[in-house]
C-alpha cells in the first residue's frame, strides 16, 4: 500500500496544489510579488473619512438618532 498524502492526490485529480508543505504554489509567490496597484484617481481615505461614513450609516439605518449622530461626529477629530 503506497501512502501519499490527500494535496498530492488531488494534483492528481484537478491538477492544482493550493498549499503543501509549507511552500507557496506558484499562483501565491507571484501574488505575493505582485500586490495589487492603488486605485487611481481616488485619494486614500483617512480614519476619520471611514469613521465619519460609519457614523452617516448607522443615522441612515436608525441605529442611532440624529443628536447621537451630532455628539459622536464631534468627537471625530476632522
Amino acid at each position: 500500500m503506497l501512502l501519499v498524502p490527500r494535496q498530492l492526490r488531488r494534483v492528481g485529480m484537478t491538477g492544482d496544489v493550493p498549499y503543501y508543505g509549507g511552500r507557496f504554489t506558484p499562483a501565491q509567490a507571484y501574488a505575493a510579488a505582485h500586490p495589487p496597484a492603488p486605485p487611481v484617481g481616488r485619494p486614500p481615505t483617512t480614519r476619520a473619512d471611514q469613521q465619519l461614513a460609519a457614523l452617516q450609516h448607522l443615522l441612515d439605518t436608525g441605529v442611532i438618532t440624529s443628536e447621537e449622530y451630532r455628539r459622536l461626529r464631534a468627537r471625530v477629530a476632522p
